[in-house]
């Protein structure tokens, strides 16, 4: 906060707050001129619609001292708390540090109360019913947002209930996803292949995938594929899972597998992120949540 911006809210607030001092002083020592009606009750003489009076009945002294302690009162948070512009109060109160504190606590007695789970192989607490309930609320909590309540991911986020894994499988694959994250990196062929490399290209991969395409297309594309693809994706498509290189003859598509979608790829690249989970869920709650990721998928034993 620049010193204009700091001394304008100290102003401002002081200000308001000695008017308000003011404004309940002013109105306490004023005084009407009293006048009694005919039926004796004091009022100011004001008369609306000839025959309404405002009668003469002040705010009791008590309500009047609640004002004064409310001035005291936020006078005294001001002092003790941040509310002034730069100043940060002589307590040292920040948000920041409330925060810290209540999730260094939160997460104390986490640990506390799954001890006797932190120590299981992830693969151990795949079977663990009160390990998996734990690690489906931290997943619909966390992740949910890419990957889909389901976990059957959405365009661009791979679906997690099946047996295809992009980075691998294996129990320790999936912790390390979850706890570093991962930067998959597809990069642009457009310039280098031309638009009918690309589009040979896409057609070889759907050949890869099991599907009918036309044999004199797919045969020029697999030629550009060994030259530009295979080290990657490897010579006969099947990827590689340290690269993040997906398995092409499998028929699962990430970001889709239509002809035009591929093409899409080819041309462009994609740059998928798996943001890093550690520092945010902790290690025992990213275990929990491998280990449910793992019991929704039918994985093979070869995986990863």
């Amino acid at each position: 906060m620049s010193a204009f911006w700091h001394w304008f809210v100290v102003i401002i607030t002081l200000g308001f707050t000695a008017a308000m001092v003011w404004l309940f002083i002013a109105t306490g020592r004023a005084r009407v001129n009293k006048q009694t009606d005919g039926d004796g009750a004091d009022t100011t003489g004001h008369v609306w619609d000839e025959d309404l009076r405002e009668y003469n009945n002040p705010m009791p002294r008590w309500w009047l001292w609640l004002f004064y302690l409310s001035v005291i009162f936020s006078l005294g948070y001001l002092v003790f708390y941040p509310g002034l512009g730069r100043y940060d109060g002589t307590l040292g109160w920040t948000q920041e540090k409330q925060y810290e504190a209540e999730m260094a606590e939160a997460a104390k007695a986490f640990q506390a109360q799954f001890a006797d789970l932190a120590s299981q192989p992830v693969e151990q607490l795949a079977d663990n019913e009160e390990a998996l309930r734990v690690g489906r609320n931290i997943f619909a909590h966390n992740c949910s947002t890419c990957h889909g309540s389901d976990a059957r991911g959405a365009e661009g986020y791979p679906n997690l209930t099946d047996s295809h894994w992009i980075w691998g499988g294996a129990p320790q694959r999936v912790l390390e996803s979850i706890q570093a994250g991962r930067q998959a990196v597809m990069p642009p062929f457009g310039d280098s292949l031309g638009e009918q490399g690309v589009t040979r290209v896409a057609i070889y991969v759907q050949q890869l995938a099991g599907n009918t395409v036309d044999a004199t297309m797919a045969a020029a594309g697999e030629k550009l594929f060994q030259q530009n693809c295979a080290a990657c994706h490897g010579p006969e498509g099947t990827g590689n899972i340290y690269l993040g290189a997906p398995d092409l003859t499998a028929g699962v598509y990430t970001y889709g597998g239509d002809l035009d979608t591929i093409r899409e790829t080819i041309r462009g690249g994609r740059n998928g992120v798996m943001p890093a989970q550690m520092d945010l869920l902790g290690e025992i709650r990213t275990r929990f949540v491998a280990a449910y990721v793992l019991s929704l998928s039918q994985q093979d034993d070869d995986q990863g």
